[in-house]
């Protein structure tokens, strides 16, 4: 599944190659040179994954890095740095900050990719893009194909992030608001009892399989995927 990424670099040639690279695999490349332009970019929509450069113009990538994890908007989101400072010491200092993952220059487009690939795997595995699978209700996020026992069925592109998302993030509870900010997004502007119409929609999708038993209504929480 394509993933919204954000760039915070300031050295154009370098900003320039990972974008091109990016979109050529899928994504979407939102570029920031410094600090305040990526927080402008954050503003205006949480990205899946943040590139950020330690050496920037200003305040750094690593204190922007901590900044995003002390911030409950932004904590959970996934973070690269970027650097060409290369020591152990260097690299255990950006983990401490509260990046996912460290990627000392020059590297390969093909080695940043598969490490974009691993943090959503971690921590956001609903843009990963692999396949996934519970008690033979099968999503397929490449293919943008959903499958139950092997029979295909037809959902709408908001039930199917839905149903992606709470297969990826099985037996945890989300209120309404938390499934609005991951699915539709959180500058979404929707009404929290849509959630209950689509949860609806896609049970009676589920229902001839029976795996609409799988999502379950948590009174007073919200809504979940239970592992059969």
């Amino acid at each position: 599944m394509a993933s919204q990424i954000l760039v915070v670099e300031d050295e154009p040639a370098i900003a320039e190659l990972i974008a091109v690279n990016l979109e050529h695999a899928g994504h979407r490349a939102l570029r920031a040179a410094d600090v305040p332009q990526a927080e402008a970019k954050l503003r205006e929509a949480l990205p899946d994954v943040v590139l950020v450069d330690w050496m920037l113009p200003g305040e750094s990538g690593a204190s922007f890095a901590r900044r995003l994890r002390t911030d409950r908007r932004t904590r959970d989101i996934p973070i690269i740095m970027l650097t060409a400072r290369a020591t152990e010491a260097d690299k255990v200092a950006g983990l401490e900050v509260g990046a996912d993952d460290y990627v000392v220059k020059p590297f390969s487009p093909r080695e940043l990719l598969a490490r974009i690939k691993a943090v959503l795997r971690r921590r956001a595995p609903q843009h990963a893009g692999d396949p996934v699978e519970i008690g033979g209700l099968r999503v397929d996020p490449a293919a943008h194909r959903v499958t139950a026992d092997g029979r295909s069925l037809t959902l709408s592109p908001t039930e199917f992030r839905l149903l992606l998302f709470l297969m990826t993030h099985p037996e945890r509870v989300y209120t309404r608001p938390q499934l609005l900010d991951a699915v539709w997004g959180d500058h979404a502007f929707i009404e929290e009892r849509t959630v209950d119409v689509h949860i609806r929609r896609l049970r009676q999708a589920l229902a001839p399989s029976q795996h609409d038993r799988l999502v379950e209504t948590v009174r007073g929480g919200g809504y979940c995927l239970r592992l059969p």
